[in-house]
């Protein structure tokens, strides 16, 4: 079986402008145009973390062109409050003006020190405790690093709303995939969209990584939960 895979990047991400396109619904509309120029009909979703937001939105929106959604690790509502401490933390390392010289520092100690960032970032991942970690999964980490930047695109993830109205219109196959060590991102968002979105069921695992469900031993269960969603007629 062949696939085809579309990764687009989300407003204020990459080169995609934010401009007007704040809002979920909006990231929605230009992700279906971006579908209509492809010629590309029927496709599944797949929404990871902040990303699940859009995905939601596309599929309560346009349930013509999506034929099944799969949330993974994903915001479902609202998830950081402004009183927050890692609200306020966020607002500075990754304003917009300074995200590139965040994401440099990060990247150049990953190279001399990679045991420590990935052993110091754990913890913002994963509830389960911290311990030796493994070389593989060190190596994962430091480089899916290399490829993050963040512009103005997470200071509006963090901000975005959606409403329950949006969410309640998902009528397609959903699968959701969440970790109960995740410390990015909490279950209730997972426990949310299960209550929310009647076609759906929820996966639970005990993953030591936690919110990066792919990383680690244990990601084989899920991710093979993932494909077989996806590949089922």
């Amino acid at each position: 079986m062949e696939f085809q895979l579309i990764t687009p990047s989300r407003p204020g991400y990459g080169k995609t402008d934010l401009d007007s396109l704040q809002t979920p619904q909006r990231s929605a509309d230009l992700i279906k145009a971006l579908l209509d120029f492809l010629g590309v009909g029927q496709v599944v979703v797949y929404g990871i973390s902040a990303g699940g937001p859009t995905a939601i939105a596309l599929a309560a929106k346009y349930p013509n062109r999506i034929r099944k959604l799969i949330l993974a690790s994903a915001v479902t509502k609202k998830w950081l409050d402004k009183n927050e401490k890692t609200y306020k933390t966020a607002q500075i390392l990754f304003h917009p003006g300074i995200e590139r010289f965040t994401w440099s520092m990060v990247r150049f100690f990953s190279k001399v020190f990679p045991k420590v960032i990935a052993k110091s970032f754990y913890p913002q991942f994963s509830k389960y405790p911290v311990h030796k970690l493994k070389k593989g999964d060190i190596h994962e980490l430091i480089s899916a690093f290399e490829h993050y930047n963040s512009g103005e695109g997470f200071l509006n993830d963090i901000d975005q709303i959606l409403p329950d109205n949006i969410i309640a219109n998902v009528k397609c196959p959903t699968l959701i995939i969440h970790s109960e060590n995740d410390n990015s991102v909490s279950i209730e968002h997972a426990q949310h969209a299960r209550k929310m979105i009647e076609n759906s069921t929820l996966e639970i695992f005990q993953n030591e990584w936690g919110h990066l469900f792919w990383i680690g031993a244990d990601s084989k269960e899920p991710i093979s939960k993932i494909i077989k969603f996806a590949c089922a007629k």
